[in-house]
């Protein structure tokens, strides 16, 4: 089994698919005005409309009410992504994460939370202590 998408049903396709295309610098591909794919090397964030949801079951998915889930996107610079995307809602200005990580959260268009970050440098090797 391959982890391949998350699927956010939105009522305004166009508009969080143009958030994330700012966001990433990657063009989405458009199946029709009810469904687009952000598509990176590693994963894809497709974008489906609210009449999509009727072709799985009616009523099981709602847009713009989630507030358990973070989408996440590896970035080489996080400032440069804050710099992308102004006018967003930020959630969490750049910062170095206790772990080393260098983060910034915002909400999209329809207020789902997104964290950019750049993974910490990896640490220098520590000194053999003497009598070890």
């Amino acid at each position: 089994m391959d982890f391949v998408s998350i699927r956010i049903i939105t009522a305004d396709v166009a508009r969080l698919t143009g958030f994330y295309e700012r966001a990433t610098g990657v063009d989405a591909t458009w199946a029709n005005e009810d469904f687009a794919e952000v598509r990176t090397s590693t994963g894809t964030l497709a974008v489906g409309s609210t009449r999509t949801v009727a072709l799985f079951a009616a009523g099981s998915a709602e847009p713009g009410v989630n507030r358990s889930v973070i989408v996440e996107f590896e970035v080489d610079d996080v400032e440069g992504v804050h710099a992308k995307l102004a006018g967003a809602e930020v959630v969490q200005e750049p910062t170095t994460m206790p772990w080393g990580n260098r983060s910034l959260l915002v909400r999209d268009p329809d207020g789902n939370l997104v964290n950019f970050f750049r993974r910490a440098m990896p640490a220098a090797p520590s000194p053999a202590r003497p009598g070890l």
